[in-house]
């Protein structure tokens, strides 16, 4: 059995008539007459009483043509709801994002996608690159911004931003007023970091480890304005990108790093592996163009 049967069935009981049923589907009236007798056997029940002048259902006949009503509108709305989909009528976006980065250029792509598909919504959650590719690897978020590198045998991924991180600390410490610190001459500092979920952590650690020490952490934050309060209140030094050092008030300083400079990458990921709605497709496809066109 398959939908045209039911379909046919439908149109049969709507005009009383194979011939008029035929008709109206551009049929020939044995093969609609051939369609019903499949169904009948296929079920095992009788549709039609064909003993009387007038075609009439049986009770069976009564009793599934109720559901193949059902059915029938089901199909439509599926077929409707997948013509949405691919014309991006509608869809849901599901983004990791990390609160270490500046967000706001993503979110001006995010309002030019919407103008261009309203019916589009987006879903943001805020989390460390480690979570992001958990998620993403689980099927719990369609794409995630993190720091690379990243597993490439499970993710692909597009590349948008490389900078430095930057130390802020207290614009009355003594070495605030140099234009660059050697990473090593922070081996005596007390530092505030974000916490482990974040690559920025590991990151941090294994430079100060290559420059000779193991930084001393009296704190962890996930929050970059936490971080901000507290080197402000001198509890600490900090090390953050310098897309997020513009965005400091005055009451902390930035310095430039060098040996080493502590570098990042940011990358868009999403899974080799499981199904990627048209809505995230097209999200990935709009983003990329808009990066490309912007580095031109």
């Amino acid at each position: 059995m398959d939908i045209k049967h039911l379909q046919y069935f439908i149109e049969v009981t709507k005009f009383n008539s194979f011939s008029k049923a035929a008709d109206h589907l551009f049929i020939t009236q044995p093969t609609i007459s051939k369609m019903i007798k499949n169904l009948e056997e296929e079920l095992g029940v009788t549709l039609f009483d064909r003993s009387r002048k007038q075609l009439t259902l049986t009770d069976a006949g009564k009793i599934i043509l109720e559901q193949a009503k059902l059915i029938d509108k089901a199909f439509n709305n599926l077929e409707s709801e997948l013509d949405n989909l691919l014309e991006l009528k509608k869809g849901h976006i599901r983004i990791g994002l990390p609160p270490i980065f500046d967000a706001h250029f993503l979110i001006k792509i995010i309002g030019l996608f919407h103008e261009k598909y309203p019916g589009i919504t987006f879903q943001l959650e805020e989390d460390g690159s480690k979570k992001i590719e958990e998620d993403v690897k689980n099927g719990l978020l369609d794409v995630g911004v993190i720091v690379l590198p990243t597993k490439e045998e499970v993710f692909d991924y597009f590349a948008f931003m490389e900078e430095d991180l930057q130390l802020i600390l207290h614009p009355s410490h003594p070495l605030a007023k140099k234009e660059e610190v050697q990473l090593s001459e922070l081996a005596d500092e007390s530092f505030i970091l974000f916490n482990k979920d974040f690559v920025l952590n590991d990151k941090i650690v294994s430079s100060c480890n290559i420059a000779g020490f193991t930084p001393h952490i009296i704190s962890e934050s996930s929050q970059w304005s936490f971080i901000e309060e507290m080197v402000a209140s001198k509890l600490g030094v900090s090390l953050l990108p310098e897309s997020i050092c513009g965005h400091l008030k005055e009451h902390v300083k930035t310095v430039k790093v060098v040996n080493p400079s502590i570098g990042w990458n940011l990358a868009m990921i999403w899974s080799k592996e499981l199904y990627l709605s048209y809505a995230a497709k097209e999200w990935l496809r709009f983003t990329m163009d808009h990066f490309i066109h912007q580095n031109q």
